[in-house]
C-alpha cells in the first residue's frame, strides 16, 4: 500500500515562538501521523535570522519528545546572502533542506534565487549529506533543477514540493496541478503545498494524482473546516489523515519517511 509523507509545517511567519508549546504540539502532530518537520530560521519574535541559536533550541526541543525527520528550510523573503539562508544546515541533526528553484513574485515581494543560489544551496545540501526537497512556484523551475544537474550532481530521485496558492505564483486549480505534474521528471518524486488552503479538495486532488508528500501546517494555513479554523497543528494533521486513510493509503512513520526520502544518518560534528 502506498504511503504518504505527511511534512508539518507548524510556524505562521511572523509569529511569536514558544519553543515548549511547539514541541509539545510538534509531538503530538508525529502521534496523528506527520513525519516530518520543517522550520525557518527564526528569531523568537518570529522574525527571520542568520542565527541558528533559536532554530537549534527548538529542535532540540522537539526531539526530546518524538524522532521526527528534521528539514530545515533555506528560504523566506528577506534581505539575507544565500549562504545566511544555508546556516542551519550546519546543525548536524538536519535531514532534509528545502531548495528553493527559483525567483517568483511572492505575494508582494519579489523572491530571489538566482541560477548561481541554486547551486549553492543544492551544493551545500549535498556535501553535507542532506536531502533537498525542491520548492517550485512556477513549472519553470522544473527546468531550472535540470540545468542545475549539470553543475551539481543531484540524487536520484529528487522531490519536488509544488507550491500552489501564493499571490504571483501557480494557484490550486485543477488545471494548474495537471500541467504541473506533467512537468516532473519521470523519476522524480513529487508533493504538494497548498498556501492559505479553504478547502480539502486540491490536496485530496493532488494525493490521488500520486502526490509522495503533503505539506500541512500553520505556516501555509489554519483551515479545518469551512468557517472553523485549528488552534494547533495535530488538528490539521489529523485531518489530512482521514482524508488518506479515507483514500485507501496508509501515512509514513518519520523512519518510514527516511527510507522513501533516502536520507543519511548525520553524526554530531
Amino acid at each position: 500500500m502506498r504511503k504518504v509523507i505527511i511534512s508539518l509545517a507548524p510556524v505562521k511567519a511572523g509569529t511569536p515562538i514558544d519553543r515548549v508549546a511547539l514541541a509539545e504540539d510538534v509531538k503530538r502532530c508525529v502521534e496523528a501521523g506527520a513525519a516530518m518537520c520543517h522550520l525557518h530560521c527564526r528569531r523568537p519574535d518570529g522574525s527571520l535570522t542568520p542565527d541558528t541559536t533559536e532554530f537549534i533550541a527548538e529542535f532540540e526541543e522537539i526531539l526530546k519528545r518524538t524522532d521526527v525527520v528534521v528539514q530545515a528550510s533555506t528560504g523566506g523573503v528577506s534581505d539575507l546572502t544565500i549562504e545566511e539562508r544555508c546556516n542551519p544546515l550546519d546543525y548536524w541533526r538536519v535531514e532534509s533542506s528545502s531548495l528553493n528553484g527559483g525567483t517568483t513574485n511572492l505575494g508582494d515581494a519579489v523572491y530571489i534565487n538566482t541560477f548561481d543560489q541554486i547551486d549553492y544551496c543544492a551544493k551545500a545540501s549535498y556535501d553535507r549529506g542532506i536531502i533537498p526537497e525542491v520548492e517550485v512556484f512556477d513549472i519553470g523551475m522544473i527546468y531550472n533543477i535540470e540545468r542545475s544537474k549539470q553543475n551539481t550532481a543531484y540524487r536520484t530521485p529528487v522531490f519536488y514540493n509544488l507550491v500552489f496558492g501564493h499571490k504571483g505564483g501557480m494557484q490550486p486549480d485543477i488545471t494548474c496541478l495537471q500541467a504541473f505534474r506533467s512537468a516532473v521528471p519521470s523519476d522524480a518524486k513529487w508533493g504538494v503545498t497548498h498556501y492559505g488552503r479553504d478547502n480539502w479538495e486540491f490536496l485530496a486532488a493532488a494525493i490521488a494524482m500520486g502526490a509522495s508528500i503533503v505539506r500541512i501546517g500553520f505556516e501555509d494555513s489554519a483551515y479545518l473546516a469551512p468557517g472553523k479554523e485549528a488552534t494547533q497543528n495535530h488538528e490539521v494533521v489529523a485531518r489530512l489523515v482521514e482524508l488518506i486513510h479515507a483514500m485507501g493509503l496508509e501515512t509514513a512513520t518519520p523512519d518510514e519517511a527516511r527510507k522513501i526520502m533516502g536520507t543519511l544518518p548525520r553524526k554530531q560534528n
